[in-house]
């Protein structure tokens, strides 16, 4: 009972601070949301392809319109429809780097024979780009010019009319003779998560404010110690050992209900869907408090000032993060690094919470993850008690 009056305690001490709610929830949400929409603007797929202008003097022929369809089934060049009144603006469109050329299909170009199919390509050829876009040009200009010479010897009958033909024979182009059969793994649930930028930045800010959160907490110890009052409690019926599980008792009471905030903000907010295994969450989120209880307890004996913890918490923050993939994913960053990171519990407490909001895992999936994370608290606890002082 003394250890709980101690822990709450602590916990009123800290739920009294003004930057408390600054620490615990609001900037963990701000950066939540910072890190999640630059993510997914991240991923945001743009065309990397090069801008043709096309302008289409043929009156949208079936010859022009397969040329069309041919250059935009282009992993190369990106047509970009131009009216034929553009045609004055097209030179200056491409000195100006708007467009890397332009292609111009003339008046009768369907009229003309597979031999014989000709167009105007507007181009600054001492660059890269137009280099680029014209051989992309003239690879779709071959294509089709093969389209129009099947649809020529064609026996009579076959096709009544050349555009069909015509139009047959370019889609045959995007048909692959190899086609390739994808299977999702059975080790993965269907129900997983969409890719979204907040499946990584909300799991990530957890395992940091987290961290950060330690800054409050660990004061407290320190701020005891410097005016011996901790020395004082031991004339007190406490023990040596209920005084520090009383502490480590409040700051796990303090991680705890900071994390529990941010996975509903997460959950509601964000749209993380951590609740779809709610009893996986839990079992991370007990590890995670754990190890970050036992961090702030080692941090305590380490530091002999309130400036010190800060200095303390934000290293400890920044080299646990960083490694853990909190602000990156780890699968980016080759086998190397991804390998070290995983040296630490900032990566396993990613892992865990990913398993279940990004890879649709089960509670399996969390057990790893938070042995992992129980066995590096019960080391940092070793070493803070190892290194308590009480006078």
């Amino acid at each position: 009972m003394r250890i709980l009056d101690l822990a709450l305690k602590d916990l009123q001490q800290i739920v009294r601070e003004k930057q408390a709610a600054l620490f615990l929830l609001i900037m963990p949400i701000a950066f939540t949301a910072f890190m999640g929409f630059a993510f997914n603007q991240g991923a945001t797929r743009t065309d990397p392809r090069l801008p043709v202008g096309y302008i289409d003097e043929d009156n949208g022929s079936a010859l022009s319109e397969n040329f069309y369809a041919l250059l935009e089934a282009s992993t190369v060049v990106r047509p970009v429809k131009l009216e034929g009144d553009q045609l004055a603006q097209a030179d200056a469109r491409v000195q100006k780097n708007e467009l890397a050329a332009v292609v111009v299909v003339p008046i009768g170009f369907h009229t003309r024979p597979a031999d014989q199919l000709g167009l105007t390509l507007i181009a600054d050829m001492n660059t890269t780009a137009a280099h680029t876009a014209r051989n992309a040009v003239q690879s779709a200009l071959i294509r089709l010019m093969g389209a129009a010479r099947i649809a020529e010897i064609a026996p009579a009958g076959a096709e009544a009319d050349r555009a069909a033909a015509i139009t047959r024979a370019v889609q045959a182009w995007s048909d692959s003779p190899v086609t390739v059969a994808v299977e999702q793994a059975t080790a993965l649930k269907a129900e997983s998560s969409p890719a979204s930028g907040f499946n990584q930045s909300s799991p990530g800010m957890i395992v940091q404010f987290a961290i950060m959160g330690l800054v409050t907490s660990a004061s407290i110890l320190v701020l005891e110690r410097k005016t011996r009052t901790l020395a004082r409690l031991l004339t007190t019926s406490l023990k040596r050992w209920q005084i520090i599980a009383g502490h480590a008792l409040g700051m796990f009471g303090l991680v705890v209900f900071q994390v529990a905030l941010l996975v509903i903000a997460g959950q509601v907010l964000f749209g993380v869907n951590y609740l779809r295994e709610p009893l996986a969450v839990l079992i991370i989120v007990a590890a995670l408090a754990l190890w970050v209880t036992a961090l702030g307890l080692f941090i305590s004996t380490l530091a002999k000032t309130e400036d010190q913890v800060v200095l303390f918490s934000l290293i400890a923050m920044f080299l646990f993060t960083a490694l853990a993939g909190a602000w990156f994913p780890l699968e980016v960053t080759g086998p190397a690094f991804n390998t070290v990171g995983h040296l630490t519990p900032g990566a396993w407490a990613m892992d865990g919470l990913q398993n279940i909001v990004v890879r649709g895992l089960g509670v399996e999936s969390a057990l790893l993850p938070a042995a992992i994370l129980a066995a590096y608290a019960l080391g940092f606890f070793a070493l803070a008690v190892w290194r308590f002082k009480f006078e």
